[in-house]
């Protein structure tokens, strides 16, 4: 069975699948991410849910955010550019990220539920080549799925971050932000 096979259930590519996966906690810091089973990274949808939450810690700690996600990213660190792209895109902007958690909506000012879980759909079109997937998270602050690219490295099996660009778009600001609510 192949990675196609694994994704869409015995190969047959059709439709979308859903799966939900548990946060135990947002890490603030590399060592308590490190803690968390999902840091292994042998799994690509652990590795866009830790990704997720790894990216909810930003407007607390922008510089741990960077360091976890380096490690997310393995042999690719960030670039200064990409570290510029998440200042521009996140500061000011924790519901951003909250968005992606589950339980969440601009109603209820990005509020998730608890346990923390984070829904990841594979389409057919997740599966770009063998060693790279496209991952698809819905935001209660969006109208469409946003896109998280992952990377397989063969010689250990492990799902690193490849692009976070999708999930980089504005969602709707929560009520108690909004002067028109």
């Amino acid at each position: 069975m192949g990675l196609l096979d694994n994704i869409f259930g015995g190969g047959s590519g059709q439709g979308n699948s859903t799966r939900i996966v548990q946060i135990p906690f947002v890490p603030q810091n590399i060592e308590q991410m490190m803690k968390m089973p999902y840091a292994k990274l042998t799994n690509e949808f652990e590795v866009a849910a830790l990704t997720v939450a790894v990216l909810c810690n930003y407007c607390q700690d922008p510089q741990a955010t960077v360091e976890m996600l380096n490690y997310l990213r393995g042999p690719r660190p960030l670039s200064a550019l990409d570290v510029q792209f998440l200042r521009d895109r996140l500061s000011g902007k924790p519901y951003k990220m909250l968005s992606y958690l589950n339980g969440t909506s601009p109603a209820n000012n990005y509020t998730p539920t608890m346990p923390l879980g984070v829904t990841i759909v594979t389409t057919p079109a997740s599966a770009v080549q063998s060693d790279m997937i496209s991952l698809f998270i819905p935001s209660s602050g969006a109208d469409s799925l946003r896109q998280l690219d992952l990377r397989r490295k063969p010689s250990t099996g492990q799902w690193f971050l490849w692009s976070l660009v999708g999930l980089m778009p504005d969602v709707r600001i929560p009520v108690n932000q909004d002067p028109w609510a």
